[in-house]
């Protein structure tokens, strides 16, 4: 018996040794994978996050948390706490309802000028909330279209903060869900309609549940957008309404009452928390290898009179929601005192006005090398990220993850301020710096590239990461040759995004760019703050050519795909 059992053991070893190793290896490339984002999140978010709460709450030698229950104790602070939240879940729905009839359109259907409307109804999602609102005030305030054509002002009411949602959130939902369902093999529910389903049954039991982690990442990303929503709120809402975000801006730097805005950011913090929690669960329950094809593939001709007008009905959203604003902003541009002309766009060449000491012009160069740095900051980072969260585990990695998305929930007013406040000494004395303004606009971006790239990434199936690492494939080289020309769509439109979303950036930028180094989103914030028709014109020009910019951007993204990438 001792013989057998010495044998037994040492087989157990024998057969235990090389799983024992694996399973080290591959926690050791996940600590390396992890390494780089927890080390940027950790110097650029936790620590001037920090920062700007333990100044707010630690005040005379001790810590003021006898705030929490005044501040949870007024009632208008409840209301705004209730509104938030209202607001955001209607926003959701409402733009998953208005938006997945594109994501579909835009992922199966072929039609002209297709990547030129993905393009433009993304241009919204950079504009500077500041300029949106005033847009969609000119449309639905006083002689406005709503006013004009059926005598009924919506300026003041929560429709026009819902529609403006709409407007910037559109695009997420048509690029994170679209972008999987591309790759969708359309023949899996070919299949179940072959056994006798519906169109409707089939789309419902195999389509609906391939892209459910999409479809959760992009929920999410749009709550989590409308949650901590700024401009909007503060021009369309009115006195009446007001968000976590608003109140956050008007604690800090109205009123100058830190310890109740600290209080104010704790309480987004467990909010978000909360929600990133339950999407993790969600998106575990309903994880899935899927069978991924070039989306060449998937792409036909509208066929029938439902997808026809499916399609009719697509583009009518996109005219009305989309179009219609930035059509605006486009007038207001060449509306000039002395009637239509370039006027305002001449005067961009010029420092008289003495906003700035330099021409408003130079804030385009400045707002695309910050964002080119900032995408590859961002591209860095959340591949990283993604790489390491395929690779499941247990609570620690899924706090990870949570940990990668609380920037897009974040008060950037808190964000700004913890910058100037936490990175103002060695080692990290980067007060004067212009580097702050990627690494602010790196640190939205990344969530983006996380939640693109991830569900993609854990779509690919296992067998073929173990089919090669038995060959002798290191794990950089299953990386390079097995996921990564799978992935590449993601990697294009993760890119997209946080090439985008960096173009916009100004909650954070705005306290942090330096005057004779603005971006275009601050300039144009600086000019709508000035009075003058002169100013205003310019603001209304440079916000054109921020949508001009971001538009070209795009559209070049998608002349450089090649084929085989499919489409974005």
């Amino acid at each position: 018996m001792s013989a057998l059992r010495t044998v037994d053991d040492r087989g157990a070893r024998k057969a235990g040794g090389p799983q024992a190793g694996a399973g080290g290896r591959r926690a050791a490339v996940r600590a390396a994978l992890m390494a780089l984002p927890l080390l940027f999140f950790a110097a650029f978010f936790a620590y001037p996050v920090a920062a700007i709460v333990t100044r707010g709450l630690h005040q005379g030698g001790s810590w003021q948390f006898g705030r929490f229950a005044d501040v949870l104790g007024d009632p208008g602070i409840r209301h705004v706490l209730w509104f938030t939240c209202w607001q955001a879940a209607a926003s959701t729905a409402l733009t998953l309802l208005v938006a997945l009839p594109g994501a579909y359109a835009f992922a199966r259907l072929d039609f002209p000028g297709r990547r030129l409307l993905r393009a433009v109804v993304t241009v919204p999602f950079v504009l500077p909330t500041v300029v949106a609102g005033s847009a969609f005030l000119a449309l639905l305030g006083p002689d406005g279209f709503t006013d004009s054509l059926v005598g009924v002002r919506l300026d003041t009411s929560v429709w026009a903060i819902l529609i403006a949602h709409v407007f910037f959130n559109y695009a997420v939902v048509v690029r994170t869900v679209g972008g999987l369902w591309a790759q969708l093999d359309p023949a899996q529910e070919e299949a179940a309609r072959m056994l006798g389903s519906s169109r409707l049954a089939a789309w419902r039991r195999v389509t609906l549940p391939a892209l459910g982690p999409s479809v959760a990442a992009a929920a999410l990303m749009v709550f989590l957008f409308t949650f901590t929503s700024f401009g909007v709120i503060q021009i369309l809402g009115g006195p009446t309404r007001s968000t976590l975000e608003v109140e956050i801006y008007r604690q800090t730097a109205e009123v100058f009452d830190l310890p109740t805005a600290a209080v104010l950011t704790l309480l987004q913090f467990a909010a978000v928390i909360a929600i990133l929690v339950l999407h993790g669960w969600t998106v575990r329950r309903r994880e899935s290898v899927l069978r991924l094809v070039d989306p060449a593939m998937t792409a036909h001709r509208p066929r029938g009179a439902g997808e026809r007008a499916l399609l009719g009905g697509v583009l009518a959203v996109i005219g009305l929601v989309i179009l219609l604003p930035l059509g605006v902003l486009v007038a207001r541009s060449f509306d000039t005192p002395s009637g239509y002309g370039l006027a305002f766009y001449r005067a961009l060449g010029s420092t008289d006005g003495g906003t700035f000491s330099v021409a408003p012009w130079q804030t385009v160069g400045n707002s695309l090398r910050f964002a080119a740095i900032a995408t590859v900051i961002a591209l860095t980072v959340g591949g990283l990220a993604a790489a390491a969260l395929v690779r499941r585990a247990g609570r620690l990695v899924r706090g990870f993850d949570a940990l990668l998305m609380l920037p897009l929930g974040t008060s950037a007013v808190t964000v700004g301020f913890g910058f100037l406040i936490a990175l103002d000494k060695p080692p990290l004395d980067l007060r004067d710096s212009w580097l702050l303004v990627p690494l602010a606009q790196a640190l939205v971006g990344t969530p983006f590239v996380v939640r693109v790239m991830l569900p993609v990434l854990r779509a690919v199936d296992e067998r073929l990461r173990e089919a090669a690492a038995v060959l002798g494939a290191s794990p950089w080289r299953v990386w390079r040759e097995v996921e990564m020309p799978m992935v590449s769509r993601a990697v294009a439109i993760a890119a997209g995004f946080a090439f985008a979303v960096s173009l916009g950036e100004f909650g954070a930028t705005v306290f942090i760019a330096r005057p004779d180094n603005p971006t275009l989103p601050v300039a144009v914030a600086r000019l709508l703050g000035r009075a003058g028709a002169l100013n205003h014109g310019q603001a209304m020009a440079l916000s054109t050519v921020l949508m001009g910019v971001c538009a070209a951007s795009l559209l070049a993204l998608e002349s450089l795909r090649t084929t085989g990438s499919g489409e974005l």
